[in-house]
């Protein structure tokens, strides 16, 4: 091992998340996860059937992909606009395919690949241009929303492709498939955020770029790779978005970018960076997934959950800066 890489290990090391917060805090999300679903238990008979459960797992797990995506660009003291944008243009693309008698596996493998080159351009654009992440990425979400409406000529492409459609549909030992495709990008993510050096280095990244860049890190590298993943788990939310609704539609996912963050922070990611875990933004996801379902159940104004949201991540921003002071 050379003595530059050795140096930019211990630079990497030395601002890796305390895992034990990271962990209690999870706990605590669980937590309040686990009393929200009991009071809207008791609440309204109707939270606690087969169905609504199978049916808020669906709700969440897209939601809490796109967060763990978005987590990773994040902790670079970064932020992704664009996902939701990718998410309604993967699913006009892969509608696209299969349309054109594409085989599902290669629709499927291109659509990835399109969201993958949509990361590489934010990275180019941030790195090369000099862009700020918050520019380049909502230039994004205009343009694929214009392109995606532009290819369909602003109406939808349908889905008949019945193996495509029933997999979101259907359920694997009595768990909706859409929650065990959070499993599938979780595990991974997890290993590759807080068991390897590219992890470190996001975070050492996200800390201080100058002092990290002095400790051999690659910088420019880590904001391509941290970009690709958000983009490239909001192609993939896109294609199991399609099979779910069975239709390509570039409108679709609107707001979702903002779900996203929201999940993120309130899974503990700081939005100065160098913060932030794969549990966290997952129960995050599905916290709000809870308060949107159970508001919807007991007729609560929709206008209220978004005030609701909007409270929370107020409160844990300001937690999260009053943490930072104390250091």
């Amino acid at each position: 091992m050379t003595l530059q890489t050795s140096n930019a290990n211990a630079a990497a090391a030395a601002v890796k998340p305390r895992r034990n917060w990271n962990f209690l805090f999870a706990l605590t999300l669980l937590g309040l996860l686990v009393l929200l679903w009991i009071a809207l238990a008791a609440a309204t008979p109707n939270f606690a059937t087969s169905n609504n459960i199978a049916n808020l797992l669906r709700q969440g797990s897209m939601i809490a992909i796109l967060a763990l995506g978005q987590t990773f660009v994040i902790i670079t003291a970064g932020i992704d606009l664009s996902v939701g944008a990718i998410v309604g243009f993967s699913t006009t693309v892969i509608a696209w395919l299969l349309q054109a008698g594409v085989p599902v596996w290669a629709a499927i493998l291109l659509t990835l690949l399109m969201g993958l080159a949509i990361g590489l351009f934010h990275g180019f654009g941030i790195v090369r241009m000099g862009l700020p992440p918050f520019i380049i990425t909502l230039a994004s979400l205009t343009a694929l929303r214009g392109i995606g409406l532009l290819i369909t000529n602003g109406s939808t492409i349908s889905i008949t492709n019945a193996g495509f459609n029933e997999f979101s549909r259907n359920s694997f030992l009595g768990i909706p498939n859409l929650f065990w495709m959070v499993i599938v990008v979780a595990v991974p993510a997890y290993f590759f955020l807080h068991r390897s050096r590219w992890g470190r280095y996001l975070f050492a990244v996200g800390s201080n770029p100058e002092a990290a860049r002095l400790s051999g890190v690659n910088v420019p590298r880590m904001i391509y790779l941290a970009y690709s993943l958000s983009a490239l788990c909001a192609a993939f939310v896109g294609i199991l978005l399609a099979a779910r609704i069975g239709v390509g539609n570039a409108t679709q996912a609107e707001g979702w970018e903002l779900q996203a963050i929201a999940s993120s922070v309130i899974g503990g990611t700081s939005l100065f960076g160098a913060v932030g875990s794969v549990q966290g933004p997952l129960i995050g996801a599905f916290i709000l997934a809870t308060i949107n379902n159970g508001a919807n159940l007991l007729n609560v104004n929709s206008f209220w959950q978004r005030i609701i949201t909007g409270g929370l991540i107020i409160v844990i921003v300001y937690f999260d800066g009053l943490r930072r002071r104390g250091r």
